[in-house]
């Protein structure tokens, strides 16, 4: 039975390696100039790997029976064994792969790597090996520069003596911080099926919102030329479909200014494809025209206004026995369009509470980040990540799951629990916590286990950290031209659904129920948990705001006044937290004029002293 302090993030003591890169001192010039920090894994407990890099070969012999070389090469380390992709028909073949053998499971005092020629039946041929002893590796830790490979002549299986060809190696004893660790097959993989078992970095694709104004359309054609057309507007980007309304009249020209927003990613693969039909009954459309247009030609902008185009329709749908004219363009039906990739908002495909980076899609437009983010996750795993920071207040998302990826599994990875961390941190700090994983079940909520992570929050910038708490939450786009509810939802499940369909082609792929569990798919739901939880913020908010009511009311009528001001200016600053340095030195100048005004009356008043000359003093 768990107990209440099961649900609790706890502090823990690990030992962690709280030095700065390159020995330096925090702020001393060193690694906090560069533009962007690389990690340097000083939050985690250092792991070493013997790394293996293969390059390639040269002048290998060939098969004399087919004069054929297949090569591969195999890295044996005790019990682990690894093995480079084949080539077909090559005796200069590169590879340029690197296996990384966790130290802690090395049983062996000798490194050999082979060069095989692969054989369709029977035993692959041998070509000859290279042998290292353990203790004459060199260890390579970053900053340090990497270790430039070098050739070695192939030995017998005896190493008595050399054989025709050489290999092209690098052998070298680093850690996890090392360069070589994301894409380096690990001797953990050796008895799992399956790519997903080393840490990858996945990127989010880049997404931009595409407006596109139908204004009119000319010279509507319909296959019933007794009556005018009826007419509509159907645009087509990826699996989003979004139509104007009817035209109400019944005319040859008809006319709709009307927005279509969308939301597409780079790089740009779907195109805009735009189809005019007409409403010939209430359960019929006929096709007018349709044409595609690329994602690329439209212009990106802010604010600044966009120039309309026109674009010739092809013609659709006027029966069969005009064979292949149906595809000619026909100049005289054309569509008026106002369209661009709109830059300056951001694209939104999480909820707005947890939203981690709040930059405009142009990248023109993006600010410096005030400060980096790391965080690293043990004792399991021992990684450790870097963000950098453009909002004091960002939120961190850790998920974790169970991997069905190994042995080819089709069920979904199954959620064993979520973490979210908020980065309004002390600077310099390293803060170490083990966080609970729950998970609400049919049953109740449930807790899967414990997550432990280290954070520390470095700033860059405090003049941008400063001047952030004055701009609002998002691009100010958002404000000028804002969307409205529904186009919000509709465009953020569309922004998630692109997310999860690139990141799901990726090697290996994220699989979709990953993604949606990170971006809070299910958030627009209804829920009892839920909506308790935010009955109860909504109480104790309220009950803040009874308080302050009450303690003023309280108060002599002489005073209240001030107190009245004060107030409201805290909750002013409070709904609003970009007016809180306007507020401030608005505040501070109605003291000094209140106290100039009201304040004591000094004046000069003269007295007589009977014995002596006429002087003055300063009374009240």
């Amino acid at each position: 039975m768990s107990t209440q302090d099961d649900y609790k993030i706890k502090d823990t003591k690990p030992q962690l390696g709280e030095r700065w890169p390159h020995g330096g001192v925090r702020g001393g010039g060193g690694w906090i100039s560069s533009e962007r920090t690389a990690s340097t894994y000083d939050l985690v407990e250092q792991m070493y790997y013997l790394y293996v890099r293969v390059v390639k070969a040269r002048d290998l012999p060939p098969n004399p029976v087919n004069g054929n070389c297949d090569p591969y090469v195999e890295v044996k380390l005790g019990n682990y064994k690894g093995k480079t992709q084949r080539f077909e028909k090559k005796t200069n073949p590169e590879w340029n792969q690197v296996f990384a053998f966790s130290k802690e499971k090395i049983h062996s005092s000798v490194l050999e790597v082979f060069v095989r020629d692969r054989e369709m039946v029977g035993r692959d041929d041998y070509l000859g090996k290279v042998v290292f002893d353990m203790n004459e590796v060199p260890t390579r830790v970053p900053p340090d520069s990497p270790l430039a490979p070098q050739w070695y002549r192939l030995e017998d299986r005896r190493g008595e003596s050399k054989l025709r060809g050489e290999v092209m190696l690098a052998v070298w004893m680093g850690t996890q911080a090392d360069e070589a660790f994301p894409d380096s097959w690990h001797s953990d993989a050796a008895s799992v099926h399956g790519e997903a078992v080393r840490s990858k970095v996945y990127v989010s694709p880049k997404l931009w919102y595409l407006r596109v104004n139908v204004i009119e359309a000319q010279d509507i054609e319909s296959e019933d030329k007794s009556q005018l057309p009826q007419v509509f507007v159907k645009a087509q980007v990826g699996n989003q479909i979004l139509k104007t309304r009817l035209c109400p009249n019944r005319t040859t020209n008809p006319f709709w200014n009307e927005d279509l927003v969308f939301v597409a990613a780079e790089p740009f693969e779907e195109q805009l494809v735009l189809t005019v039909e007409n409403k010939v009954a209430p359960t019929k459309d006929e096709l007018v025209g349709r044409i595609s247009l690329p994602l690329h030609i439209f212009e990106r902008l802010d604010h600044r206004p966009v120039h309309s185009r026109w674009f010739n329709l092809e013609r659709f749908g006027f029966g069969v026995l005009e064979g292949d004219r149906r595809t000619e363009r026909k100049f005289s039906t054309r569509i008026h369009l106002r369209a661009c990739l709109e830059g300056g908002y951001h694209v939104l495909d999480e909820s707005t509470m947890y939203i981690s980076d709040q930059r405009p899609t142009a990248r023109q437009l993006w600010k410096q980040p005030i400060g980096i983010l790391e965080s690293s996750v043990s004792p399991k795993w021992n990684e450790q990540y870097t963000w950098e920071v453009y909002d004091p207040c960002t939120v961190i998302t850790l998920g974790v799951f169970d991997n069905c990826h190994l042995g080819s599994s089709e069920k979904p990875d199954s959620r064993i629990g979520k973490v979210r961390s908020v980065s309004t941190l002390e600077t310099d700090r390293i803060y170490t916590h083990s966080y609970p994983l729950l998970v609400l079940q049919p049953s109740g909520l449930k807790k899967t286990g414990e997550l432990q992570l280290a954070f520390r929050f470095t700033c860059l910038s405090l003049a941008h950290m400063v001047y952030l708490y004055s701009r609002p939450l998002l691009p100010k786009m958002h404000y000028l031209h804002p969307f409205t509810v529904g186009q919000l939802d509709s465009l953020r499940y569309q922004a998630m659904n692109i997310v999860a369909s690139r990141l799901g082609r990726a090697e290996p792929p994220l699989r979709k129920e990953v993604v949606e569990y990170m971006l809070d798919v299910d958030s627009h739901m209804w829920s009892m948990r839920r909506s308790k939880a935010n009955f109860f913020r909504i109480v104790s908010l309220f009950s803040g705001f009874v308080s302050m009511s009450k303690w003023i009311s309280s108060l002599p009528m002489e005073k209240s006044h001030h107190h009245h001001f004060s107030a409201y200016s805290v909750l002013h600053t409070n709904m609003l937290p970009e007016l809180i340095l306007p507020t401030a030195f608005l505040y501070m100048f109605l003291i000094g004029l209140w106290n100039f005004r009201f304040g004591r009356d000094i004046r000069p008043t003269w007295t007589r002293n009977s014995l002596g000359p006429r002087r003055f003093t300063l009374t009240n």
